[in-house]
């Protein structure tokens, strides 16, 4: 595996903008055209660009196609606390 296959592996995002670079950099690192993420997932071309441009209208059932065209997955867990100035010191 790549280097940039491993820095692919999880990634953090918390926001719609974070899925749609997730989303681009996978698609990338596995060097497919929207077109062929398009074959892959079933989903049309214009929706792939809308959801990698960070639109919000697109169904969760949509995003869940593309990640498994990409081979990735979703996971839900609690939320991550950043650590307090007062820990630290």
């Amino acid at each position: 595996m790549s280097d940039k296959e491993c820095q692919l592996l999880e990634q953090l995002v918390r926001s719609i903008d974070q899925i749609a670079n997730a989303v681009r950099r996978q698609r990338k690192a596995l060097q497919l055209t929207q077109s062929q993420l398009c074959e892959r997932s079933s989903v049309r071309q214009a929706t792939i660009s809308s959801l990698e441009s960070g639109d919000s209208g697109a169904r969760l059932k949509t995003l869940l196609d593309v990640l498994t065209a990409l081979d990735l997955e979703l996971i839900v867990r609690d939320r991550s606390k950043a650590a307090k100035i007062e820990d630290i010191f």
